[in-house]
Parts: structure tokens; C-alpha cells; sequence
């Protein structure tokens, strides 16, 4: 049986499983540590039963996927709002709906906040999680050009802009009646003019 906990700091040596998939955006350590003490509700891991690691043994159970978000925004501008920074499934849990049961408890942390919205940035080629984030009720709200930096000469790749409805995509919670938060910009933006 899976278990859903919240992340620790000991939790930063037990996860390079998950984070070594090449659509996972990495960061250093201080990132993770400042996640950590100022939203610490929202990072969140699941463990698999037997205390394996997937690859690696240790005494502890299975660290088998994470989500990491924090709240911001305005509320006088009915833009306060969750954010997903980062979600990730090891490779051999992939499509067991983990990722939509960790965004689900992302939304259910943002409705008790007050959150108008969910929104959480993807990569255009990212289909799947595209796909996935449209299945849980995220829509495209803007195409953010150039978001990705460009790496060994590739060109720079667009990230849509997804309030939960998500992923540079949006998704309306129960205080957007109106669902003014995610209507789509009818034009492009670039990092610069996000705020």
C-alpha cells in the first residue's frame, strides 16, 4: 500500500530515482530546503511498501513519487493561488494515477488557503502530461515562449502556462465561481513578463 507523508529533509538523499527522468526540472539543495520551510504542506511523497528504492537500498521505505508547490499571489487581485512547482513519478510507477492523486491533494490544500487557482508550467512536448493535466481539468491559459533554456544547442522550448486547469495551465477552484482566472490569454508571453 502506498503511503502519502509529508517530505523531509532526510528525503533529499532518497529521491535522484525520481528526479533523473529528463523531463523533471532538478534544483540544488538550498531550493528544496527553502520549499520546504516555507510551504512545507505542500511537499508532499509517497512511499511503496518493502523499504526498497527503487535501484537503491536503504533502511526506509520507497520514495515513489513527490509533488512540491507553494501558495502566491494576490487576493485583492483574485490571484492567490497554488502552484505547482514540481511533480514527479518514478518511471516504473508511471501510470497508476499517482500524479493525479498528488494534484488532487495540491488543489484540496489550495481550496482550505482560499486559492482562486492551481496553475503549474509544462513543456509543449510533454504530451503525456499535457494529456494528464487536461484529463484532471487544467486548460492552457498562456504559451510562455522561450520558458525552457536552451541546452547543447537546442533550441529554447515554449512551456504552457496551466492554472489547475494547469501546467502553464490553470484549473478554477470553488473561490473563481466565475472562472475568471482561466480564461486564455489570446497572445503569447515570454519569462520576462510573468510576474
Amino acid at each position: 500500500m502506498t503511503t502519502l507523508r509529508a517530505f523531509t529533509c532526510d528525503d533529499l538523499f532518497r529521491f535522484n530515482n525520481i528526479n533523473l527522468d529528463p523531463l523533471t526540472e532538478t534544483y540544488g539543495i538550498p531550493f528544496y530546503l527553502q520549499y520546504l520551510a516555507h510551504w512545507p504542506e505542500y511537499f508532499i511523497v509517497a512511499e511503496a511498501p518493502g523499504g526498497e528504492l527503487m535501484g537503491y537500498r536503504w533502511c526506509c521505505a520507497d520514495a515513489v513519487f513527490t509533488v512540491m508547490g507553494k501558495a502566491e499571489g494576490s487576493v485583492a487581485r483574485e490571484e492567490w493561488h497554488g502552484h505547482v512547482t514540481a511533480l514527479s513519478v518514478a518511471p516504473e510507477f508511471q501510470r497508476l494515477g499517482l500524479a493525479a492523486k498528488l494534484v488532487e491533494l495540491l488543489e484540496e490544500i489550495s481550496e482550505k488557503k482560499g486559492g482562486f487557482f492551481v496553475d503549474l508550467f509544462v513543456r509543449v512536448s510533454n504530451q503525456v502530461a499535457v494529456n494528464m493535466y487536461k484529463q484532471l481539468g487544467y486548460s492552457v491559459y498562456r504559451t510562455v515562449l522561450e520558458y525552457y533554456s536552451a541546452s547543447s544547442g537546442e533550441p529554447d522550448e515554449d512551456a504552457y502556462d496551466k492554472y489547475l486547469f494547469m501546467v502553464n495551465m490553470r484549473k478554477a477552484l470553488s473561490r473563481d465561481a466565475e472562472k475568471k482566472s482561466i480564461i486564455p490569454l489570446p497572445h503569447p508571453v515570454r519569462p520576462e513578463d510573468i510576474e
